[in-house]
């Protein structure tokens, strides 16, 4: 019994401390607070690199948090905050990085890999489909001839219709 309390004390204490380091949230402003999550979710977290910067629990991404919070806050508006991290941070801040020369590869290069992927297996199956198979040597062709005949030989009343060979 005494087991069993401490195990249930050992689960709720670890359970209380994994739930401690969520923060609340950080603005007093509730509308405030739901247009830095909707802002930051198509912002691109700089250290996990394939999480939103809404949903990444880095140090980084809960200070760039923070920074589009205080720039809210001080009045700007997406364009300008946009702006702001994308001139400190380059495009690659931007999950959906603007069609420019900079960016082309981005936009353009999945398509041309597909392409060129799609092109080489077409034109690998054109060719092996062109390429005739070498004919058998004599005595393999004589092997195969003598299986073939074997196997004739004991399927012959199952061919016929009738009953099967043991």
């Amino acid at each position: 019994m005494r087991a069993a309390c401490g195990g249930v004390a050992l689960a709720l204490a670890i359970a209380a401390r994994a739930t401690a380091g969520e923060a609340p949230a950080a603005a007093p402003d509730p509308a405030l607070e739901a247009h830095v999550q909707a802002f930051t979710r198509d912002l691109r977290c700089l250290v996990c690199q394939n999480e939103s910067l809404a949903d990444s629990r880095a140090p980084l991404a809960r200070d760039l948090r923070d920074e589009v919070r205080r720039l809210f806050q001080a009045g700007q508006d997406d364009a300008q905050v946009r702006q702001f991290l994308v001139s400190r941070y380059g495009d690659y801040v931007l999950y959906r990085p603007p069609l420019k020369t900079r960016t082309a590869l981005l936009w353009i290069g999945p398509g041309v890999l597909l392409a060129g992927a799609m092109g080489g297996l077409l034109w690998r199956l054109r060719r092996h489909a062109r390429t005739p198979e070498p004919p058998l040597p004599a005595p393999q062709a004589q092997a195969a001839r003598a299986l073939l005949a074997d196997l004739s030989d004991d399927a012959g009343p199952s061919a016929a219709g009738g009953e099967r060979a043991p």
